[in-house]
């Protein structure tokens, strides 16, 4: 699902990336959303409902 990624960890565990340099990307992927990036979910148009973090109303 890498066209709905923005940050593949995978590399840690193929030993292709470390853990600092990934820290790194994800840190720089933070600060260019914040500043007005859109997420790739974003511009796939889920950003509205891709995460929901609580429920509101009744769950079953």
């Amino acid at each position: 699902m890498r066209e709905d990624m923005d940050v593949n960890c995978g590399g840690i565990v193929d030993g292709d990336d470390t853990v600092g340099g990934l820290g790194q990307r994800i840190f720089d992927q933070v600060l260019r959303v914040a500043s007005g990036e859109q997420t790739k979910s974003e511009a796939l148009g889920y950003g509205d409902e891709e995460f929901v973090p609580w429920h509101l109303g009744t769950v079953m």
